[in-house]
């Protein structure tokens, strides 16, 4: 099985963040502009918290509070399930699965170092089980066996 080094080098490590202060506004703005789903709240390139599109359909629209004066300090989560570099994909997908939550911080020591999503984590496994197919079918036919990069 494959783990989040791998899959992070595959589709890179940049990750989107703000500061506790920030507005909920210009968290949201800026989840539009990134096209994603959460943001890491980080203060001195410290974990704080995560701020998803979950917190703001929970904790702002249906408490009938204004996102302009919201700050994500007063809404963000802040118990971040993470993980590490060297887990595996299949470990993610669990934690995903029995948190029910779809964005995982990746942690080196206490350092950022990237952040995947249940699309990726599921690719992932998409990827593999059809590698794992056509190594199958190669095999059945007497066809030469390919390599994988992910």
């Amino acid at each position: 099985m494959h783990t989040v080094s791998q899959l992070l080098d595959a589709k890179g490590r940049e990750v989107w963040s703000v500061m506790p202060a920030t507005s909920v506004y210009d968290a949201l703005v800026l989840m539009a502009e990134k096209n994603c789903g959460a943001l890491l709240v980080l203060e001195a390139g410290k974990l704080m918290g995560i701020f998803s599109e979950r917190d703001y359909a929970r904790k702002i629209i249906l408490k009938g509070k204004a996102s302009k004066d919201t700050l994500v300090e007063e809404i963000m989560s802040t118990q971040v399930v993470f993980v590490r570099p060297q887990q595996t994909i299949a470990e993610c997908m669990a934690f995903m699965t029995a948190k029910r939550i779809r964005h995982l911080p990746v942690l080196e020591g206490d350092k950022v170092i990237g952040m995947i999503s249940i699309g990726d984590v599921v690719k992932a496994i998409i990827s593999e089980q059809e590698f794992t197919i056509k190594q199958l079918e190669n095999y059945i036919t007497g066809a030469p066996i390919a390599q994988t990069n992910l």
